[in-house]
């Protein structure tokens, strides 16, 4: 054992020792009266032997540092025996050298800290880091907490209720759909409405402690003792309180089950047909939640944190609603036609409505494009979450929103790393060239079958190569893919047969041009998605007869307003809507050692 660590507490009990025999000396006695007087009397002068003092007892000039015992000059009167360094001495063999020392060595340590201390470095560099946003002096707390109480007195006995806080939201300078997160974030849940003195209290602690937007809203939906919004932290945001069994144990706790899309629903223009329709708006929630994770969760950890969502354009979106009256011109978390397309072609799999699809279901996807072995990657658990996908082989509606968002843009940063998991078997981080092989191989069968010559594995590792361009030699990293513009081409050249033929008939010059192109042009997935929605309407449009017994032409203008009336009257399953209508954020129980962040 280090003798530092062993010898620290024994020396500190002998310098106490030392420093109270030297305290208990007349000299030192006398001294430290003549200082008090000194204090005191600032204007008398020094004393002197003549004033009837003791000679040593108030030293004109400091001591010189003590010497090492057995190191004093030969002719140096020393008052005992010198002693061996280390070695053990009562009090009472040599006060005066004792009491000698300590004041000598005393008077050196004062004289130290009188010299001036070189600045901290710490105070030549400024703070950089702000967990809770860059704290702002022009905010007055006082005025916005006096606009607050100005607001509430509005209310009757000075009490909101959900109804009132859009109103409270203003007054807090926040968006307009804040208004649920703020009135649960105050405890309105419980009572039904919110005091004034309980809201001010709240919003004071968030003013206070957190300076930017997505550090309050942070504050206001996560649980405590956490930093971090994982799904069940934004059920507060979308539904209304109802008891629920929650957690493993099955113990009842009040759940919060409405709020931000619902409230959405119940007050966006865009989506008032959406109202009497209540038996799907869990799916509708779902979907919002999963593209809001799918966005703005870039760590794949589960949990969204301050610095993510200042990231993420999720907060513009959320102030957006308020201006915007068209739903779907707000693409990237709320539009009704991207949920519209993911839960009809979600349904088209799932034979039998049970909200669950296995390897087979998946596999019929737009024919059969994807190869057998992406699909076991997929039911692998190396992109979805909990045991139970390894253990049932089915994935939720809720991964499925992943999985085809991912499959219809494989140019954002999120769909690379869903495939760059998938292809990367042995998760080393790095796709080796016996990787692609492995499912080029499939591939290679498929066009054999349909009497396709394929290229050789090694002109298409050329090719592929060529088209990445890796850093390191002999395998091809997630950056070099994040880095490449063609990514989506690279990933359909393995895995999606389909998708792969239509790329092969494109000239390189087309997919480069496609690639470079910037500005606010649409998309990949927003493409697919309004190309698929006016499908969908046209054939439901095309299946509902006329009056007068005669199909009438279909307008794509009459088709898309006849969709927005009421487009979940239209579809058969609507109809009879399936007991398992309840989507739940959580079929599958998972720990945070199920998916890694990258």
């Amino acid at each position: 054992m280090p003798p530092g660590k062993v010898l620290q507490p024994v020396l500190k009990m002998k310098v106490d020792e030392l420093f109270l025999y030297w305290l208990s000396e007349a000299s030192t006695q006398r001294m430290l009266q003549d200082c008090l007087r000194r204090i005191k009397a600032p204007g008398r002068d020094q004393p002197t032997p003549g004033d009837g003092e003791q000679p040593g007892a108030w030293p004109t000039a400091p001591l010189a540092a003590p010497r090492p015992s057995g190191l004093e000059p030969p002719g140096t009167p020393g008052p005992g025996p010198a002693l061996p360094l280390g070695a053990a001495s009562s009090p009472r063999n040599a006060p005066h050298v004792r009491g000698t020392r300590r004041s000598a060595g005393t008077r050196v340590v004062q004289t130290r800290k009188e010299e001036p201390l070189p600045p901290a470095t710490s105070q030549s560099i400024p703070t950089f880091y702000f967990p809770r946003g860059r704290p702002q002096d022009s905010v007055n707390v006082d005025a916005v907490i006096s606009k607050i109480e100005s607001t509430f007195a509005r209310f009757p006995h000075e009490r909101a209720t959900m109804d009132d806080m859009g109103l409270v939201a203003k007054a807090c300078g926040c968006p307009l759909y804040w208004k649920g997160p703020l009135f649960y974030g105050a405890g309105g849940e419980r009572t039904g409405s919110v005091s004034v003195h309980k809201f001010v209290a709240m919003w004071r602690k968030i003013l206070q402690n957190c300076h930017d937007d997505a550090a309050k809203f942070v504050h206001l939906l996560m649980s405590p003792g956490c930093n971090y919004l994982v799904q069940e932290d934004f059920v507060p945001f979308l539904q209304r309180p109802h008891r629920t069994p929650h957690g493993r144990a099955g113990v009842y706790t009040t759940r919060l089950v409405s709020s931000h899309p619902q409230d959405v629903v119940n007050t966006h223009p865009g989506l008032s047909f959406l109202k009497e329709a209540s038996e799907f708006h869990s799916r509708y929630i779902t979907t919002v939640i999963q593209r809001i994770f799918y966005a703005v969760n870039r760590s794949w950890s589960g949990r969204i944190t301050c610095a993510e969502l200042r990231r993420s354009s999720f907060l513009q979106n959320v102030a957006l609603l308020e201006e915007e009256a068209d739903i779907n011109q707000l693409t990237e978390f709320f539009s009704y036609e991207h949920f519209y397309v993911i839960y009809c072609k979600f349904w088209e799999l799932d034979t039998d409505h049970d909200l669950l699809i296995d390897a087979d279901d998946l596999a019929r996807h737009n024919d059969h494009a994807l190869s057998t072995k992406m699909i076991d990657r997929i039911f692998s658990g190396a992109v979805t979450r909990g045991r139970k996908v390894q253990k049932e082989g089915k994935i939720s509606y809720a991964d499925f929103v992943w999985f085809l968002i991912s499959e219809e843009d494989k140019k954002t940063p999120t769909s690379i790393e869903y495939w760059f998991r998938c292809m990367d078997l042995d998760g080393d981080g790095a796709l080796s060239m016996f990787e692609l092989e492995y499912f080029y191989e499939e591939q290679c069968r498929r066009l054999d079958s349909m009497a396709i010559e394929a290229l050789p594995f090694q002109d298409c590792l050329c090719q592929m190569l060529d088209l990445v361009k890796p850093r390191t030699e002999g395998k091809i990293t997630l950056q070099d893919l994040k880095r490449c513009k063609l990514a989506n081409v690279f990933f359909d050249t393995f895995f999606n047969i389909e998708k792969y033929l239509d790329h092969e008939q494109k000239e390189q010059i087309s997919l480069l041009r496609d690639g470079d192109s910037g500005g606010p042009e649409l998309s990949d997935w927003e493409k697919y998605a309004a190309e698929e929605y006016d499908i969908l309407v046209a054939e439901e449009t095309a299946g509902e007869p006329w009056e007068d017994g005669f199909e009438a032409e279909l307008s794509p203008v009459e088709q898309k307003l006849s969709a927005l009336r009421s487009p979940l009257a239209q579809r058969p399953f609507f109809e009879a809507p399936s007991p398992l209508g309840a989507v739940d954020l959580y079929e599958y129980a998972c720990g945070d050692e199920d998916l890694e962040p990258l």
